[in-house]
């Protein structure tokens, strides 16, 4: 929760924002590391690049600092996954002020069903709950997170990273106009290497006899 004493806080640090463009450089910020390094991929040097939750950060509970309001108040491009994923960004981008264009790297993404058969039927009961990550709930000795309707951690299909790298190489060069050679000749870069890795994934699972696919997971 965005409290009084982050506001003050963030008001005493917005004096030090810095500019969207430094040192020649797209400064860009990610809410976790996962979207970053699409970026980063996609960006290359035209593009500084940092993730407000970290590569050992939980972006559900995830409690924004001063200085990621300042981070965020002085970007040209704030990359969000969308889908219900980020509950605290909105506040968060209206404390700061910012001016920054906001991207949803899934739009374009087709969401899948909790309660479907590819995730089970745990989550069936929690459709039409609210879809913001800061509720999470105390059951059976663990912390439980209210995803809502539709599974946000669209990331982990890599037709869906192909997407995500689409729409970040659009918004790159909305931004950075004179950069557009560069985030096109890196984005098809990276898409490729993508389908090649999404290529070896199905590869592998058709290997597999039907009655030995069977995942273990700590999270639906």
């Amino acid at each position: 929760m965005i409290t009084r004493r982050f506001l003050m806080a963030f008001a005493a640090a917005l004096a030090f924002a810095v500019p969207a463009f430094a040192d020649g450089k797209l400064k860009v910020v990610g809410t976790f590391s996962i979207l970053t390094d699409f970026v980063a991929n996609v960006g290359g040097d035209r593009v500084e690049v940092i993730s407000l939750v970290g590569p050992d950060g939980d972006a559900h509970v995830y409690q924004p600092s001063p200085a990621d309001a300042q981070a965020v108040a002085g970007a040209a491009v704030i990359v969000v996954n969308g889908m219900g994923f980020e509950g605290w960004m909105d506040r968060l981008v209206e404390a700061s002020g910012t001016k920054a264009t906001l991207v949803t790297a899934s739009d374009g993404v087709t969401p899948i069903a909790f309660g479907t058969p590819e995730h089970g039927e745990d989550h069936a009961e929690e459709e039409g709950h609210d879809h913001d990550h800061d509720q999470a709930k105390e059951e059976k000795g663990h912390v439980r997170y209210d995803h809502g309707t539709f599974d946000p951690h669209a990331w982990q299909s890599v037709p869906n990273v192909q997407i995500y790298v689409s729409n970040i190489a659009a918004a790159l060069t909305k931004a950075d106009p004179e950069g557009e050679a560069v985030y096109t000749e890196n984005a098809t870069a990276y898409l490729a290497e993508l389908g090649a890795l999404d290529t070896e994934i199905r590869a592998a699972l058709v290997a597999l006899p039907q009655d030995r696919r069977t995942i273990v997971t700590s999270h639906d």
